[in-house]
Parts: C-alpha cells; structure tokens; sequence
C-alpha cells in the first residue's frame, strides 16, 4: 500500500502547489491520440500509464514485413529470436517474460494455450494490414487480467474512402519475397476490409552447433477480413476473421538416434470476434464473443513427432458510463474458456472489473479499479490499480507529472500443470503449482512542446513472486522459486521536431533485473538504447535508427554488446505509386542475441506499393 499513497501523494502535493490559469491553447499542446489503457477510447494526454504508439506510417517507414521487428525501436522493448524468421521469437518488456504480456488483434486474445505457457506466438505475426499498434508497459492491464508485461494492442488498417486498396510486393537477401494486397471502404452504413498476405524466404543456417550449410526457410499466409455494420443510431455490429499459417525450417529434433537437424515446424492460428455494440451519449455496452484457435505440429525428417490443437473462447460484456463531463465508470464482466484438445485438459476463468475514472480537480486525472478472476484450478484472486496524472501549463507547452501502481497475477498454464502431474522424478512430482503474483510502480514526468516535441523520463519498479520456472537441474518439471524477482529501471524518451522535414527519435532504458538468487535475469540487456532520425521533404522520406545492446547474459555467458544499423527510404513517384529500399544491419555486425543461435547479416530489399 505504501506505493498506492506514493502514486497519489505525488501528483495531489503538485496540485495543491500550482494555482496559476492554464494556457487557452492546452488541447493543441498535448495531442490528443485516441488509446486503449483501461479497454475504452482515452485521450492520451489524460492516462497516467506509459503508453506507446506506433502508427501505420511508422510501420511503412520502417518496412519490416514481421511485426516483432517494428517493435525493437520502442522504449523498454527487446526481442529476440531463437533462429531464422518464424522461429520462436520473444517480446520482454521491461524485463519481463513474453508470457507475461497480453497481445491482442482487433480485440482477440491471440495467446497459444498449448505452449509451454500461454503467451503470444509473435514469430508467425507480419506487419501488413495493421494500422497502429498501442503498448501498456509494465503490470498496468488491470482490466484486460494482463500480467507483469503489459498489453500490446494490434489494431487492422481502414480506409475512410467508399473504396479503395493497396498492392505491395518486395524482394531481397535470402531469396525473400513479401506481397500484400488489402481492400476497404466504408459505405453509408457498412465499414469494410479485407486484406491478404504472403511472405517467404529461404532463411539462414540459424544454430551454432549446426556446420553444415542447410538454411532454415519459412512461410507465412495471413488473411484478415472485419466487417462493421450501423444496425440503427444506438446499435451496431462487427465481424473479425483472421487465419495465420506459417511453415519454418529448423535445426536440432529429436532424440539420440532420431536426432537430426532436418526439421520442420507447422502452425495455423484462426481468430474469430462477434461485437453487438450499444451507444448513447451517457454511456456504451459492447457484447462480444471471441474464439482462438491453434493447431501446430513439428517433424523430423518428414515424419510427425509433436502436435497439439487447443483454443482460447471468450464472451464479454464491456460498459463505459458517463456520471457527468467529469467522472465516469469503465466496467465488464469475463467468462474464458481456455483448453489443449489434443491432450484433453480445460480451464475456465471467471471475472469482473471496474474502474472509476475522474477529473477530480482542474488537469488532474485520477482512476482506481479493482479487478476479481474466479480461476477452476487455483480459486479467488483480486488485483487492483491506481493511477494520477497532473498537468499544468509552462510556457512552451505542457508538463504532466503521473505515477501508477498495479498488480496482477499468472495462472500456472495447463502445460506446465500437465508436466508436473505426469512427472515422476523430484522434486517436481510432489511440487503442486501455484499462481504467480506480481505488483508494480511506475512514476514518470512527460514535458511536451507546442511544435510536437515530447521529452519522458519514467522509473519503474516491479516484481514477480513465486516465479514458475523449469527445472534445469534434474529435468524433473516446473519449480516455483521461494522468494522474488524484480525488474526496475529508467526510461529516457525523447521525441525532438528540428523542423518540419527532420526529427529525432530516441529512447534509452536501464533495467536492473534480478531473479529470486540476486543473479541478473537471462536475456534482458541492462542497457538497451535506441536513435532514429526521420527526414520527409516533398516525395522522399527516409528513416534511420540504431540500436544499441549492452550487458545482456544466456546460459551464464555475457554476450558481446553489439550496434545494429537500419535504413529505409520511400520515394512517392505519384500519390499512387511508392517505391520502397530498405538496409538492415547495415555494418554487418555479427552478434547474439540467444546463446545457441546466429542472426541475420546485412541485408538488402526493395519493393513497391500501388494505392488505388
């Protein structure tokens, strides 16, 4: 609790201190980007969470077909890859698990509850047909039942037009092709889009221990389609379809005499969401029915050896009302069914949260919400969060001085239930799994100019208790470690306008991780930077960013620091025809992210986009 009075006590003691009249110009000071931090539509400049936003032009800017890609530039976010594109790719925030994130598309929880935990399969996710991606940072996703990580909300591209479309296809290194093509448009009622994709490449030999000169292939084919109809003035309904296939080459299968490097893996991810949408001027209800499904395989030499099929199936209810200008109350009710067909095991979850949100004095914003799961397996859980956010005028701008505290917890997944019980050795056998708990704080000072520019500076501090991992030691199972690990740091955002053609983008993020020995946590840098410079003038833009790895350990082994450069440029011949060229890793660095395996080297792609 001694972090709820910090994150209130903070921006209450400012807000007794400043009594000066706010600018007439406020609203264009702090622009106001539509978010999701509580599940509703917030102006940005009102959310006291760290938020990130990554909007399509971004996307096109940077180029990159895999999504996970897009991402390496975004404050407090490090991925890497265990091999070639497709393989199992993570996404640590803050120094967390990628399982410990939430990730959704459209509104559809696309986690895989047949993995070894039951987190997002982001190596099979392309960046085409996506129009903004929102990421909460730290354990703030009170009412999502999100974890430590935080939520990545994905949103589908749309077109405002009666019609109209794109086409792009791209070629480079590693015999890589990357084609897409998408159609929308909204018609007095009806909103539409549909959009389909195709990548592949021919990879490269991604583990170490592998000399020979096989490459690790992959292919992928996403089609996304979402269709929006106005019943009448209050009502209105909407239909989301995505299929995901992707099929990838790897290296090192199988056991003793079937070990081989000759392997293959299978994945196909089917969404579906049903919203019947209610609207007044006091208030909206949306209904929803959602389904996840997953069916993945691998092979050895052409022949099966693993499979599992399970699905992830919501219904809920999600209410937004307005008590009046200043207040109003964000509530929903949850019920999830989460289960592994192929191995016969279900769970149901069971929740409903609320959330008070309020103007409380002038510029000052305050929410608290408490959340209640009802888990089969593991009973009652409540979490809460509290946040304030206070902005007063300077004379250039806006400052906002905010601060949260959240907390949340982690169900043990089916898997790791299943292992523990089918396991006969020690001491994982007799070890009966309980539910991880995590808190976090986070305290943060935003300074925006009138131009555009945004300056940040955010201290976190967060940590996870009674943390399951596996038992490297015995092979035996999954552990539950007696104590806790923890993730804090410092977050350094700048967004600086030179001019209306160049502008700076940096980040900069220290994260002191420790598992529950004291030992830094593996694959989290202690030092992760990032510095993008954009330039647009007339028909060409370019963007350029470097990042910079540093002190990052695997398997006890400190990996060397490493600087990797990207470049993308697009010349706009006409408003309907773009020509794309993209360098990545420019200098060739060789470097490691994962112990066991290589990654990519310089590469080269250029491609084209026709609008229509």
């Amino acid at each position: 609790m001694k972090y709820t009075s910090i994150a209130l006590g903070l921006t209450l003691a400012l807000a007794n201190t400043q009594t000066y009249a706010q600018s007439a110009d406020k609203e264009q000071s702090i622009e106001k980007i539509v978010v999701v931090s509580s599940k509703v539509a917030m102006p940005l400049r009102e959310i006291a969470t760290s938020v990130s936003l990554i909007t399509q032009e971004h996307i096109e800017a940077r180029g990159f077909a895999n999504l996970s890609d897009v991402l390496k530039d975004q404050p407090a976010l490090y991925v890497n890859n265990s091999g070639s594109t497709g393989s199992t790719t993570s996404l640590r925030i803050r120094g967390e698990e990628a399982y410990r994130t939430l990730v959704t598309i459209d509104g559809v929880d696309i986690s895989d509850p047949t993995g070894t935990q039951v987190g997002p399969k982001l190596g099979h996710l392309q960046s085409a047909n996506i129009s903004r991606v929102e990421i909460l940072r730290g354990s703030q996703g009170l009412s999502y039942g999100a974890d430590a990580g935080g939520v990545v909300n994905i949103h589908s591209k749309y077109y405002q037009e009666q019609l109209a479309g794109s086409l792009f296809g791209e070629f480079g290194r590693y015999d890589t092709t990357n084609v897409t093509a998408d159609l929308g448009g909204k018609n007095n009622d009806l909103e539409y889009y549909i959009s389909g994709a195709s990548f592949r490449t021919d990879g490269f030999n991604s583990r170490l221990d592998d000399d020979s000169e096989d490459l690790d292939g992959y292919n992928n084919t996403t089609i996304h389609s979402r269709l929006g109809y106005q019943l009448n003035e209050q009502f209105s309904a909407q239909l989301v379809l995505r299929n995901n296939k992707g099929n990838g080459e790897f290296d090192n299968c199988g056991f003793g005499a079937s070990a081989s490097n000759n392997c293959q893996s299978e994945f196909e991810q089917t969404n579906i969401r049903a919203t019947l949408s209610y609207e007044t001027d006091q208030h909206q209800s949306d209904l929803s029915y959602s389904k996840n499904l997953i069916e993945r395989s691998n092979l050895n030499q052409g022949q099966f050896s693993f499979g599992s099929k399970g699905f992830i199936e919501k219904y809920e209810y999600l209410g937004n009302a307005s008590l009046n200008a200043q207040h109003s109350l964000v509530y929903g009710l949850e019920w999830e069914q989460e289960s592994i067909t192929s191995a016969g095991q279900n769970r149901y979850n069971r929740a409903g949260f609320i959330e008070y949100q309020g103007e409380v004095l002038n510029d000052w914003f305050v929410t608290a919400a408490a959340r209640h799961d009802d888990n089969d397996d593991f009973g009652e859980f409540t979490t809460y969060r509290v946040s304030s956010a206070y902005i007063w005028a300077v004379q250039s701008g806006e400052l906002k001085l905010r601060s949260t505290y959240g907390t949340g917890f982690r169900a043990p997944s089916l898997f790791e239930i299943g292992f523990n019980r089918a396991s006969t050795t020690e001491p994982a056998a007799s070890t009966i799994l309980g539910p991880e708990e995590s808190q976090g704080f986070e305290v943060g000072v935003d300074y925006t100019v009138s131009n555009g520019s945004l300056y940040q500076i955010v201290y976190f501090d967060q940590e996870i208790e009674n943390a399951i991992e596996f038992d490297l030691l015995n092979f035996s199972g999954y552990l539950q470690e007696a104590g806790s690990s923890s993730s804090k740091g410092i977050e350094l955002i700048a967004s600086h306008v030179i001019s209306a053609d160049w502008k700076i983008n940096a980040n900069y993020t220290f994260n002191d991780t420790e598992d529950a020995s004291g030992q830094q946590r593996a694959r989290r840098p202690e030092h992760l930077t990032n510095i993008g410079i954009e330039y647009s003038k007339d028909r060409l833009s370019i963007s350029s960013n470097i990042r910079l790895v540093k002190n990052l350990i695997d398997g006890g082994v400190k990996l060397d620091n490493y600087e990797i450069l990207d470049i993308s440029a697009r010349f706009h011949v006409s408003e309907q025809l773009t020509i794309h060229i993209r360098a990545e890793n420019l200098f060739d660095a060789k470097y490691q992210d994962t112990l066991a395996f290589f990654t990519p080297r310089e590469a080269a792609y250029v491609g084209v986009r026709m609008n229509f």
